[in-house]
């Protein structure tokens, strides 16, 4: 479930017929729950709009999930051959890792991931 740039995990209490629901990749705890999915969609976008009201209040930039940034260390050898294949494909090295990344983890996002990359 994604709102606002914001993602959840959820989970279901089959002892007390609840779902419950958590903000994921912030250090802050933003949490919700409901007894239907319609209500967990509405608990979800209320707590996170909860959330920023508060960081609001508290003079905070909320914070965000995920930058689009993250360092990857590997074997030279790895690194010389990615930097080999990106250049058969005739892109840059991010590029091509972002490219291999949607095809495993899912292409399509809501921004397009591809175009940032080609900016970089």
């Amino acid at each position: 479930m994604t709102y606002n740039g914001y993602s959840a995990k959820v989970t279901f209490d089959a002892d007390a017929e609840v779902l419950h629901g958590e903000v994921i990749g912030l250090r802050d705890v933003v949490t919700f729950q409901a007894t239907s999915v319609e209500g967990l969609k509405d608990a979800f976008r209320d707590s996170v709009d909860d959330y920023l009201a508060w960081c609001a209040e508290l003079g905070q930039e909320p914070e965000r999930a995920y930058a689009g940034r993250f360092l990857v260390r590997m074997e030279p050898d790895l690194h010389r051959d990615l930097a080999v294949a990106a250049e058969r494909a005739g892109e840059s090295i991010n590029a091509f890792v972002v490219a291999c990344l949607e095809r495993e983890v899912g292409a399509g996002r809501e921004h397009g991931a591809r175009g940032v990359a080609d900016g970089v």
